[in-house]
């Protein structure tokens, strides 16, 4: 007998697999009943997810910049021209308006670390 940490048995784990192949396979709710499908958003609901420079120039942007950058960008990327870090950042899958921002910069500069990168995108440089 095997003991392991799942908490569910192996046929109901194929069950649970057989329920939800119709939904990932059609890409939308396959349920009559209506109760089982998400709410839509309201449009008055507030933006969940404003990207990684929204609101630029406060500190609450300049940290999701940096964590952003840090998401995809390592150490030993810098340091770097903005064309080679957008490369470094599509390279790795970055949201393109990461992307975008970092090849905005000026041509000239020269980014030194991930502060100085970030500083500039969000608008503090």
């Amino acid at each position: 007998m095997q003991r392991g940490s799942d908490r569910l048995s192996v046929h109901r784990d194929d069950e649970m697999k057989h329920e939800l192949k119709g939904l990932l396979r059609s890409g939308h709710p396959t349920r009559v009943e209506e109760w089982h499908d998400p709410e839509p958003a309201a449009d008055d609901d507030p933006e969940v997810w404003s990207g990684p420079v929204g609101g630029l120039g406060s500190p609450a942007s300049l940290e999701r910049t940096r964590l952003e950058l840090a998401r995809h960008l390592s150490r030993h990327a810098f340091p770097a021209k903005p064309g080679e870090l957008a490369r470094a950042l599509r390279r790795s899958n970055a949201p393109g308006g990461l992307v975008d921002a970092v090849a905005a910069l000026p041509h000239g500069s020269r980014y030194e670390n991930m502060q100085q990168l970030a500083e500039a995108v969000a608008g503090g440089a």
